[in-house]
């Protein structure tokens, strides 16, 4: 099969010819069709975040099942899924507790000593499968517990972004921020993630959802999506207009694009007792915190990996808010490109000026 491989940090992908292994128990082969270049990806590419080389980055993606291992039992043949990199073991203390996003997955991969599920076609070297699923490659092989079934009147180009962007944005406002209707929300980053959590925010019930970013552009996307208000973090006076247009600020920050300043901004956005959740990436050194007053104003900052998904059951739940109308993966996708457009589209990405690319399969 083709794909796209990374052999060392800060240098171009190449296409390559790859071998993938049969599917073993629990495992399933699935042909991939369509799958988002996200910006978690980036952080491997860049080298901001280590990785094992060489692999296949990719893990944002849907396509059709075709073949499965022995005692799989939640797919079959044929079958339309969703990946997601939050895969799970299903009897860990994190998945029996409803924490399924945490689990670190030990069972789900292969044991040490094992063939490889992915090596080079040429030399047989192994190529390690980044966060469970390698997704730009025509073929992925994963775990049962790292996909699942949806409808198959859903199109799997905007499936794709389901099983990263979205079920992060609009799990942060389901399950790690439990927003509640009425409440005020602030979504600081209007990439993929930050354009879900501004829709799932709209889709539960908030009273002022307030996008920040800096690219017009998106703040205009974010408009669409539900946004009451936008403003750009860049001036000065981000967080003092954020408090002042809620009267004390707001119930909710949303961080969601991984960036230092991101962060202390929705802090500064937070009233008395609000709660800043962090979904982006930071820089492996940076720590974000809360000041004196911040505490004693009752004001909490928490981590929101992955949204707090439990995406067997929340993705096919996103699958239908879209097939009502309620969820618009079609805004928040900005263009589809070949596998070979991989390289261009990390660097649109890199400028910050696009939203979602969609790498589309034959």
């Amino acid at each position: 099969m083709k794909a796209a491989v990374l052999s060392a940090a800060r240098t171009p992908l190449t296409i390559e010819d790859v071998t993938v292994d049969a599917p073993r128990a629990h495992e399933v082969l699935i042909r991939t069709v369509a799958c988002g270049v996200c910006r978690s990806d980036l952080h491997f590419v860049d080298g901001a975040y280590p990785h094992p080389m060489p692999c296949i980055p990719g893990h944002e993606a849907a396509g059709i099942v075709e073949a499965v291992g022995s005692e799989v039992r939640t797919v079959k043949v044929g079958d339309a899924v969703v990946t997601c990199l939050s895969a799970f073991c299903g009897h860990c203390e994190f998945c029996v507790t409803g924490r399924m996003a945490l689990c670190l997955g030990a069972d789900t991969k292969r044991a040490k000593g094992d063939a490889p599920r992915l090596t080079r076609s040429d030399d047989g070297t192994p190529v390690t499968q980044m966060l469970n699923l390698s997704a730009y490659a025509e073929m992925m092989l994963v775990h049962e517990h790292a996909c699942v079934r949806i409808d198959p009147d859903m199109p799997l180009d905007r499936a794709a972004i389901l099983g990263c962007a979205v079920v992060t944005g609009a799990g942060a406002v389901f399950h790690a921020a439990d927003v509640s209707p009425g409440e005020d929300v602030a979504v600081v980053g209007c990439g993929g993630i930050g354009l879900a959590a501004v829709n799932a925010a709209k889709i539960a019930g908030a009273g002022r959802i307030i996008a920040c970013d800096p690219v017009p552009e998106k703040r205009a996307l974010a408009e669409k999506l539900g946004a009451t208000h936008t403003i750009d973090p860049n001036d000065d006076d981000a967080g003092k207009q954020i408090v002042e247009l809620t009267r004390g600020g707001v119930h909710h920050a949303i961080e969601a694009v991984g960036r230092p300043a991101s962060g202390e901004l929705a802090v500064k956005a937070l009233r008395r007792g609000g709660t800043a959740t962090i979904l982006g990436m930071m820089p492996l050194d940076h720590k974000v915190g809360l000041g004196a007053m911040d505490l004693l104003g009752s004001k909490k900052l928490q981590g929101g990996f992955m949204g707090g998904n439990r995406f067997p059951v929340d993705i096919p739940r996103l699958v239908d808010f879209y097939m009502r109308g309620l969820l618009d993966l079609d805004t928040i996708i900005a263009r589809r490109v070949p596998l070979s457009g991989i390289n261009q589209a990390f660097d649109d990405l890199r400028k910050g000026d696009s939203v979602r690319t969609v790498v589309v399969f034959d």
